[in-house]
């Protein structure tokens, strides 16, 4: 059994296969594991509150009783009914204790196995792959494609629509987080009740603020040229949620805004008054870093910055597993070039 695709995820955990009653859910995005870990918990036992019929066990706890997986597996309901153990892999290698469920499966308890992103070669990965009696399902950052209609989805429910530009800007804001996704959409949701469609506005009102205050330390620190403080700051952005897509999108407006404030600088105005003049304005807080990025770039060189940040946007839809370090090299060729004078 090798690793499902997409659609079939989708079928499997709206429907999980009994013939595959252990199932690993792994992969980079945190919120879309902890979805789909909730809905197999669901749909694999009728109370997931009752302690007999659902029990929960940290990964690193098995390393010291690897036995104890296959035991839960195999323990009869007190009071019969459907049956769940949800483990939550950590930093210790668990393959030992999931090969004798492998080996010898319960039809009558299902095994949820979650876990963080696995390479190829890890033992846990690859041993459930293999196994016909075990399901991968691997949760990656949703594209543009998946954003949309996740989207479509949560509107839908809340019985809003979105004008066509307003859903391309929510598009490169999101797909970061599945869960964090979903939230900020269901905030813009609440955000537009009474209405009847969501405009660009709304979306700039609710969630690209958001997003520009969480973005605002790695555009800084990559336009002030400081590739050091890009590093942390991106990782920073990433643990808060910001998709690769966003972060480049962000990047791209905000090489637009300086752009704009370098030409009136160059034009004879004083570099407050371009802070003032910005779209938007910048804050007060990062006038002195602002200021020094407008020292260090010529207007000539953002344009030639704007069209390297087109082409990483490209890149990255393009090559959507990549996107991340796409984006983090970007960012860090502009914080490297930035104090270059040519």
């Amino acid at each position: 059994m090798t690793a499902l695709k997409t659609a079939e995820i989708d079928r499997f955990v709206a429907r999980p296969d009994p013939a595959q009653p252990i199932v690993l859910v792994y992969g980079p995005d945190a919120g879309l594991v902890r979805e789909r870990v909730d809905a197999l918990v669901k749909a694999s036992v009728d109370d997931p509150s009752d302690p007999f019929s659902f029990i929960r066990i940290e990964g690193d706890d098995l390393s010291g009783n690897p036995s104890r997986l296959v035991e839960e597996a195999h323990t009869v309901p007190l009071f019969g009914g459907r049956r769940a153990v949800l483990v939550k892999a950590g930093s210790r290698n668990i393959a030992g204790a999931v090969e004798p469920v492998i080996a010898a499966p319960s039809r009558e308890c299902r095994i949820i196995i979650e876990a963080g992103d696995l390479k190829k070669s890890s033992p846990l990965r690859a041993m459930c792959e293999k196994a016909k009696v075990a399901a991968a399902l691997p949760c990656y950052a949703d594209n543009d494609a998946a954003v949309a209609r996740l989207i479509e989805e949560e509107l839908r429910a809340a019985e809003l629509t979105i004008a066509p530009d307003a859903r391309t800007l929510l598009v490169s804001l999101l797909g970061g987080d599945r869960l964090a996704s979903r939230n900020e959409i269901r905030k813009l949701a609440l955000y537009a009740r009474g209405q009847s469609r969501i405009e660009v506005a709304d979306v700039m009102a609710v969630v690209a603020d958001a997003s520009a205050v969480a973005l605002d330390g790695v555009l800084d620190a990559a336009f002030a040229g400081k590739p050091a403080a890009v590093d942390a700051e991106f990782a920073k952005a990433r643990a808060d949620g910001s998709s690769p897509a966003a972060i480049i999108s962000a990047a791209i407006r905000h090489v637009a805004n300086l752009h704009r404030m370098r030409l009136a600088v160059e034009d004879g105005d004083s570099a407050d008054f371009a802070m003032q003049r910005g779209a938007p304005p910048v804050h007060f807080s990062r006038k002195d870093i602002v200021g020094q990025a407008l020292r260090l770039w010529t207007a000539a060189r953002l344009v030639r910055v704007m069209s390297q940040l087109a082409d990483a946007s490209l890149e990255a839809r393009r090559n959507a597993p990549l996107a991340e370090a796409i984006a983090e090299r970007a960012l860090l060729n502009i914080a490297m070039n930035a104090r270059r004078r040519d």
